[in-house]
């Protein structure tokens, strides 16, 4: 979906969503030499483009990029339609990477540096327990191991290592590594960064080692939807609520495939919750608050250099760009919105929230509130929040329930402490956690709630079953920051702060007024405690040794996967169908996060929470004749034993949320060679490809009912696939229990070059082949 990430933090926001907008000259400036993107090479590269086009006019998802293809002759030839058709080969200008997958993966790469900047930011690893300080210093101890790798492995290959303390990834990119008209590589939530102009796009680890060892990173053209913003917002709405709006319109598959381009009047900051959607990302045309803010964050250099590039055309649309869809919203008829519970799109109007919790039978209780993370930890997200706390501190009101703030980095919590925000939401009641995920990805150590139904409301962007507190009966409500804060107050979910009042302890009624914020800070921001940034540019140090012990639980060399083929054709082995996964089957219960995430970089640890929604499997094969039922892990294990490949019947949209690259490796790991889905999320797809599963579609949804789990399932037509052969079909023999047999017609969406990532085993395989 998208967020208000950048409207707080960043200044993607026209004028007509400004509240209090300081003006910013610089306060300092930083070295910028490495993060001001080449505008001269990337119009270059654009100019050659229109030619290939016959100057037809280009959106400005398109401009960016086109700009980075690879070889733009390859990826355009043929004169057809492109987006929605046709392979893009580009080359990103960064990649940022959170914990341990990504770094393996290019360990075994064989390289001595990276070919792009790159990051690493330790983010996933900080539990929520008790506050700050305290829960920062028990997680450096806690992942000593882990963290050390990653340094190690930074100082080794010259990236650039952003210590534990030091934020989320997301908030740390839009801060200090976005700059209009770039394309960059980070995990599922990179298009907060869109806010500021250019294509964030989210990916899995091994995606990323294709732009860190200088392969051409390849991406299906996407379509562009139009978002037209009119009017403007007023009163308690804002930027967060336009996008739950357009959730519940577009709802999570409605994004799939299509980059969100907004323009118009209304222009807002939406860009990090764009993924729940489906979205490739969120992406706006270059503003003075985009001046702005690279302004207030040290970047006037490449402030000067967008303006520029501005005024040459390249950061916006052009006149007559034509879109896939247009999608018109006027700011002035928008409302606070209230997503959930377990669903991002679940979009339901504040106005009318108090009668949906009763239609729905809940208690009308919540039982916390939680604000910040990567979504909505902006300046502007806390200075109107702090704003609410102090009307309530002055009618003499604390909340009700426990209030849990995350900032998302170190310069946004400096900053609040400077101006004193922190200490006014504490003052009403507010825990501040560190600059981490924390609760968000289901780091939160929560004390209270265990196996009960509860309601707790969030400005986060995911709302998956036992995404945030490991509770599958917590139903997640997702909201504004300001909504966030007032219901917290009340701790009522059927309370309406634009409405109703509270009680205060003299018995009068008290009434919210519309909360104030301020997008910058009137002293600019500040960069709090250095300590945790690393230098820019780091020279590699290979003499560095990068130690993992043989006994660690936590850290463990990839081992690469074998081919599935070898000897024997380009036909998969007939495959064991292990499930049928029915519903909504997020990237979180394929591998679930919280506890389980110490494990990212140990793949055997890691795997043993493979699992769906519910976590038991069949096993029809026992020596003994009887059928056996155990978890999903524990009979994959036996069919990897068997030397049994098997294969999954999945439902729509499987695998959307987060990235999470483990989703993809776990089944690898233990013997998956092929899901057959009614159809994908874009991420997951693209990670099973990367690792050697071959994703495949149903051509007919219907046949998804027809497959069941122990049935035997063999490919046809995917050796002609593979060998190149024009129209080929691959089609599934699959065998019934009962012994009936039938076929099938699948569809795939497999280029060329994933062909070879198959055929090799993983696409990483193919990398090292042509490497070596």
């Amino acid at each position: 979906m998208l967020s208000t990430t950048l409207r707080s933090s960043a200044l993607a926001a026209g004028p007509t969503l400004r509240r209090s907008l300081a003006t910013h000259t610089p306060f300092y400036e930083k070295d910028c030499s490495s993060i001001t993107p080449p505008y001269a090479q990337l119009i270059g590269k654009l100019e050659h483009v229109r030619e290939l086009l016959n100057n037809r006019p280009l959106t400005l998802a398109e401009k960016i990029l086109y700009s980075h293809l690879n070889d733009p002759e390859k990826s355009l030839s043929g004169g057809g339609k492109i987006r929605g058709e046709s392979y893009l080969q580009l080359t990103p200008q960064r990649v940022a990477m959170q914990d341990a997958s990504a770094q393996l993966q290019f360990m075994s790469a064989g390289l001595s540096q990276c070919a792009v900047p790159t990051s690493i930011h330790c983010d996933h690893l900080i539990q929520a327990i008790d506050g700050a300080e305290s829960d920062l210093k028990r997680s450096i101890t806690s992942n000593k191991e882990v963290f050390d790798f990653l340094e190690s492995a930074a100082r080794k290959y010259g990236i650039e290592f952003w210590k534990p303390g030091s934020g989320i990834i997301h908030q740390i990119v839009l801060e200090n590594y976005a700059a209009p008209g770039i394309l960059i590589l980070v995990d599922s939530h990179t298009p907060n960064a869109g806010g500021l102009g250019l294509l964030a796009i989210g990916v899995g680890g091994a995606d990323a080692v294709d732009a860190m060892t200088g392969t051409p990173w390849e991406l299906k053209a996407p379509q562009v939807v139009g978002i037209h913003l009119t009017g403007k917002l007023s009163g308690w709405a804002t930027p967060k609520d336009l996008i739950l709006h357009l959730a519940g319109k577009l709802t999570v598959r409605g994004g799939t495939g299509r980059i969100l381009e907004y323009f118009g009047p209304g222009l807002a900051t939406v860009a990090n919750m764009g993924a729940e959607v489906g979205a490739t990302t969120s992406t706006f045309p270059y503003t003075e608050n985009m001046r702005a803010y690279l302004n207030a964050t040290g970047r006037a250099p490449v402030a000067r250099a967008a303006d520029q590039a501005a005024s040459m055309g390249f950061l916006n649309a052009d006149e007559g760009a034509e879109y896939d869809e247009v999608i018109e919203i006027n700011l002035s008829e928008l409302e606070p919105t209230i997503n959930g519970p377990f669903t991002p799109d679940l979009a339901t109007p504040l106005s009318k929230f108090g009668s949906f919790v009763k239609e729905q039978g809940w208690k009308d209780e919540l039982s916390a509130g939680l604000i910040g993370s990567c979504t909505n930890s902006s300046y502007e997200d806390m200075t109107q929040v702090a704003d609410l706390a102090k009307q309530a501190k002055a009618a003499g009101l604390v909340t009700k329930v426990p209030f849990l703030c995350t900032p998302g980095s170190e310069q946004i919590r400096a900053t609040m402490e400077r101006d004193g925000i922190t200490s006014t939401l504490e003052d009403v009641g507010a825990v501040v956690l560190a600059n981490a995920c924390g609760p968000c990805i289901g780091q939160w150590k929560r004390d209270d709630m265990k196996d009960e139904e509860n309601a707790i409301l969030t400005s986060f962007n995911r709302n998956f079953k036992s995404r945030n507190d490991g509770n599958r009966l917590t139903m997640n409500f997702l909201a504004s920051p300001t909504i966030v804060t007032a219901m917290a107050f009340s701790g009522s979910l059927s309370f309406n702060p634009i409405t109703d009042t509270l009680t205060l302890p003299s018995g009068k009624p008290f009434r919210f007024s519309p909360p104030a914020g301020q997008d910058l800070p009137t002293e600019g921001f500040t960069q709090g405690n250095t300590h945790y940034y690393p230098s820019p540019t780091p020279e590699p140090q290979p003499e560095t040794e990068i130690i993992i012990c043989a006994d660690s639980q936590r850290l463990e060399l990839l081992e690469p996967f074998p081919s599935h083929f070898g000897n024997r054709g380009l036909e998969l082995p007939p495959l064991k169908v292990l499930m049928r996964v029915r519903g909504k089957c997020t990237t979180d219960h394929i591998s679930a996060a919280g506890p389980w995430l110490k494990y990212k970089g140990h793949l055997t640890n890691i795997s043993e929470n493979l699992r769906g929604d519910v976590n038991v499997a069949f096993d029809y094969d026992q020596a003994t004749g009887e059928t056996e039922t155990d978890t999903i892990p524990a009979v994959a294990k036996q069919f990897k034993a068997r030397n049994q490949p098997w294969t999954l019947v999945v439902d729509d949209n499987y695998g959307e949320g987060s990235a999470r690259e483990h989703a993809a490796l776990q089944p690898r790991f233990y013997g998956c060679a092929m899901i057959v889905a009614r159809s994908f999320a874009r991420i997951h797809e693209t990670n099973l490809k990367k690792q050697g599963v071959l994703p495949l579609w149903f051509a007919d949804k219907n046949d998804y009912s027809r497959i069941g789990s122990g049935d035997v399932v063999q490919t046809i037509g995917l050796a002609d696939l593979i060998e190149g052969r024009q129209n080929a079909e691959v089609k599934l023999k699959v065998t019934k229990r009962t012994g009936e047999v039938f076929e099938i017609l699948t569809k795939h969406t497999m280029s060329e070059d994933q062909l070879k990532w198959f055929r090799a085993g993983s696409a990483l395989n193919f990398i090292r082949s042509q490497l070596s």
